[in-house]
C-alpha cells in the first residue's frame, strides 16, 4: 500500500525556516526581475519604440485630419451664412414678385428712355435640387434707340435683383434709328411657404 507523502511540519518562528521562506521570496523577484530584463514577458525595447513612433505617426496623421475637418466645417459655415445672404438681397419671395420685378424693370426702361411695350411672364418652373425656389421666365418688349439699349442692359446688369439676360434680339424699324428689342429675362423666386414648412 502505497505510503502518503506528507511534509515535516516545521516551526514558522524557527530563524533557519524564516530564513529560507526569505530566501525563497528573494529567488522568486529575482526570477520576475530576469524574465522582464531578458524581455521573456512584454516586447523588446526595440518594438516599443516602433510601436511609438507608429502611434505617434498615427496620431498626427488623425490630428490633421480633425485640423481639415475642423477647417471644412467652418467653411461650410462661412458658404451657409453667405448663400442665406444672398438669398436674402439678390432673390425676390414669390409674394411680392410679380410686382416687384415689373417694376424694377418699368423703372429700368423709364431711367435709359425706352419704350416698354409688352410684357409675358411664364409660369414658374421649379429648380432641381431646391425645395422652395423657383426660376422665372419674363419676355418684354422694347422700342428705342441704341444708346438707350445700352443703358437699359446696364441698368438691368446693376439692377437690385438677381436677373439673368437670356437672349436679346433686337430689328432695326423701317424709320429712322429705333430698334425693336426683345429682352428675355430669368429670375429666381423664393417660395416663402416652402421654405416654412421645412
Amino acid at each position: 500500500m502505497p505510503r502518503s507523502f506528507k511534509l515535516p511540519e516545521q516551526d514558522w518562528k524557527d530563524p533557519q525556516v524564516q530564513v529560507r521562506l526569505g530566501l525563497g521570496v528573494l529567488l522568486l523577484a529575482n526570477l520576475v526581475a530576469a524574465a522582464f530584463a531578458f524581455h521573456w514577458i512584454g516586447e523588446s525595447p526595440e518594438a516599443l519604440t516602433r510601436r511609438l513612433g507608429s502611434d505617434r505617426a498615427r496620431l498626427k496623421s488623425l490630428q490633421a485630419k480633425r485640423d481639415q475637418s475642423k477647417m471644412i466645417s467652418a467653411h461650410m459655415e462661412t458658404a451657409k451664412g453667405e448663400g442665406d445672404q444672398f438669398l436674402e438681397s439678390w432673390i425676390t419671395g414669390r409674394r411680392h414678385t410679380y410686382s416687384s420685378i415689373i417694376g424694377e424693370i418699368t423703372e429700368s426702361a423709364k431711367s435709359s428712355g425706352m419704350k416698354m411695350l409688352d410684357t409675358s411672364i411664364a409660369p414658374l418652373d421649379p429648380i432641381e435640387g431646391s425645395a422652395d425656389l423657383e426660376l422665372m421666365t419674363i419676355t418684354v418688349n422694347f422700342e428705342g434707340a441704341y444708346p438707350q439699349l445700352m443703358k437699359l442692359v446696364n441698368s438691368i446688369d446693376r439692377s437690385q435683383r438677381l436677373f439673368i439676360i437670356e437672349s436679346l434680339q433686337v430689328a432695326p424699324q423701317p424709320r429712322g434709328d429705333l430698334l425693336n428689342v426683345s429682352l428675355k429675362l430669368y429670375t429666381i423666386v423664393k417660395d416663402e411657404n416652402e421654405a416654412g414648412a421645412l
